[in-house]
């Protein structure tokens, strides 16, 4: 079971790296780890920071993958928990602080959904996904 889960979520985190490059980020990392946990990916975004007031900055983008193959479990979207999103901020607090980032950051999500037999359905990438 443990390996089909992995298979699944390997082919995932694929399928969303090559959407993040089709989108124009560029992949930094994948599956950085520490005592907390693992991000999926990191990646680098040019784009307008408009709390700083700055036209164009190098943003530091965290990325959390979640593939689902049919609906039984929920969507890919919905297992995108509140819970989730906490870890998130924390480990991308942490991989900020460890690596120095000058620059803005923010954590996005990329939903993977496929049918139960493993056809794709859709790429969805949501910037910001996870705020405050």
């Amino acid at each position: 079971m443990r390996d089909g889960r992995q298979s699944l979520g390997k082919r995932g985190e694929l399928l969303a790296v090559r959407a993040l490059q089709e989108a124009g980020l560029r992949i930094m990392e994948r599956n950085w780890r520490c005592r907390a946990g693992e991000l999926d990916i990191i990646a680098e975004e040019c784009g307008p920071d408009l709390s700083r007031g700055a036209p164009d900055s190098r943003w530091l983008v965290v990325v959390e993958v979640r593939t689902r193959r049919g609906h039984s479990y929920g969507s890919a979207l919905q297992s995108f928990t509140p819970r989730k999103q906490e870890k998130l901020r924390e480990l991308a607090s942490m991989y900020v602080q460890e690596t120095n980032w000058p620059g803005p950051w923010r954590i996005d999500a990329v939903a993977v959904q496929m049918d139960r037999t493993g056809k794709l359905i859709s790429v969805e990438h949501i910037r910001h996904a996870v705020t405050g």
